[in-house]
């Protein structure tokens, strides 16, 4: 084979645009439903559900999809991505339509979980058919492509949102999923190939229920210990026993012959690096997205549609830059391009740490349109290093480890930031509630939604309330975005010390993966 030749698959950019589609529909659904949430909560227009009931709508999907991600990943290159993306699709598109016709707050919760099986089945052979059918020196800009649509399907999901539910009842927000999983089933019929681990030896079964059971254990334990605090004992036995069991998953697949995940992977800079990134980032970035929708809605007090539209900064950034990555990385190396990403994304979370009440809304946007920029050089060149790493047949693999990591660190840092929001809120409106009837002071000091809930029922005094409550919660936001700024920041040092700079020619022209190489240089 020459040196020039191009080995990727004919149709491959019309294979990725089939692949867009499909991963818009999981992505768009985890944010579209936010905006749906105080809808679903009218007993009139909605369920009727509590807050609990709805923090389940929400964390069902989350628990289902991050604790199957990797097992998928690892299933979908023995079993074939093409077949698990149509079952992966087709389960989607059904449980959406049962989550729009939903009859109570307990089966929607149900087939949420349903949508989490879909989408986990889905969104890593996304990325492992792009690496099996793009040629590796094409590889980077398709992962860019594939991290925009990440991207622009985060922002314009709350716009999707808004725009429905003015117009239509809420299992709108649902039943927008079907048409587009129909139409992405019969494309991917049509356009995708079949491809699979040609030699996929035997199954790591043990490798497999560990990594299930301390994934799905670690995901509720840190939404169990958002929602209702970290000091009870419930939340610290789920979280250590998740630890204990992943590790008993690394030591297991240490000594297997045939392991799930070669754990010797992360001695490996170029793929160890990369997933802390990856970690890192969304950790702090999801933390944000879920405080600032709170502070657009109330405190400035923006419709579902308005807050939605604010994100479109975001989108745009990511939109424009992503896709270009892969030729700033080719440029100037993925380490420098990292960086600048990092220091872009950690100056737009810092940011907010200086937003109040009254400040002007292109601040906000400014805020939103860096963090865009940022995060759209920090995912493509991350990712790109995480599956060049790997070879061709075990892509599922890389891109499983990828999106578990993202899965689990985007739902720590809701859980984590928004523990230290309600935390600093609750100390900083005490002194206001004192005075008030037990059960406005109990819904003031739960949260901010609770204080203006209050406060329509206090007549003269609800002014005061709301100001206190509007006060309270930027003063909590300032903490949880600082927090999250440095959570980036610590991103610098890993890129700066870990992360490969300019890619090898070798690299570049062979299908050989740096692991491989790096590995067999170290046995």
């Amino acid at each position: 084979m020459q040196p020039h030749e191009n080995t990727g698959h004919p149709r491959r950019w019309a294979i990725l645009g089939v692949l867009v589609i499909s991963l818009l529909v999981v992505v768009l659904d985890n944010t579209i439903l936010n905006v749906a949430l105080r809808t679903l909560a009218d007993p009139v227009h909605g369920l009727g559900a509590s807050q609990g009931e709805l923090e389940w709508a929400i964390n069902s999907y989350t628990l289902v999809f991050a604790g199957l991600l990797f097992t998928f990943g690892v299933l979908g290159d023995r079993a074939g991505r093409r077949r698990f993306l149509l079952i992966g699709l087709v389960l989607f598109g059904l449980s959406s339509l049962l989550s729009a016709y939903a009859q109570s707050p307990g089966q929607l919760i149900a087939a949420r979980a349903l949508m989490g099986i879909g989408g986990a089945a889905i969104m890593p052979v996304t990325l492992s058919i792009i690496s099996n059918v793009f040629d590796p020196r094409e590889r980077g800009r398709a992962i860019g492509v594939w991290a925009g649509a990440v991207g622009l399907a985060v922002a314009i999901g709350p716009i999707l949102g808004g725009a429905l539910l003015e117009h239509f009842w809420w299992g709108s927000v649902f039943l927008i999923n079907v048409p587009v999983v129909v139409l992405g089933v019969l494309l991917v019929a049509l356009l995708v190939p079949e491809s699979r681990d040609p030699r996929p030896g035997r199954v790591d079964v043990l490798g497999v229920l560990l990594s299930v059971v301390g994934l799905v254990a670690l995901t509720y334990g840190i939404i169990d210990g958002g929602e209702h605090g970290f000091g009870r004992p419930t939340v610290w036995a789920a979280i250590l026993g998740a630890v204990a069991v992943l590790a008993w998953f690394v030591v297991h697949e240490r000594r297997s012959d045939h392991p799930s995940l070669d754990v010797r992977l992360f001695r490996v800079p170029r793929f160890a690096a990369p997933v802390a990134i990856v970690g890192l980032v969304f950790f702090a970035a999801m933390g944000v997205m879920f405080f600032s929708s709170f502070y657009m809605q109330l405190v400035r007090g923006y419709s579902p549609l308005e807050t939605g539209l604010f994100f479109l900064p975001f989108a745009g950034a990511q939109l424009v830059f992503a896709p270009r990555s892969a030729a700033m990385v080719r440029r100037y190396g993925g380490r420098a391009v990292a960086t600048v990403g990092l220091v872009l994304t950690s100056v737009a979370l810092a940011a907010f740490a200086f937003i109040d009440v009254d400040t002007p809304i292109w601040v906000v946007l400014v805020a939103f349109f860096l963090q865009g920029v940022g995060m759209a050089n920090i995912m493509p060149p991350a990712t790109e290093s995480i599956m060049s790493a790997l070879p061709r047949e075990k892509a599922g693999v890389g891109s499983a480890v990828s999106n578990t990591v993202r899965q689990v660190a985007g739902a720590l840092g809701v859980a984590i930031l928004g523990s230290v929001l309600s935390a600093v809120y609750r100390q900083d409106i005490a002194a206001t509630v004192d005075g008030l009837p037990a059960p406005a002071r109990e819904a003031a000091t739960e949260s901010v939604s609770g204080a203006y809930a209050a406060a329509a029922q206090l007549g003269p005094a609800a002014p005061k309330l709301i100001a206190a409550a509007n006060d309270a919660f930027v003063s909590a936001m300032h903490w949880a975005a600082a927090i999250s700024a440095v959570v980036a920041a610590l991103g610098i040092l890993i890129v700066l010390r870990w992360m490969p700079g300019r890619p090898a020619t070798a690299a570049t022209t062979t299908d050989t993966p740096v692991a491989e190489r790096e590995l067999a240089g170290t046995t």
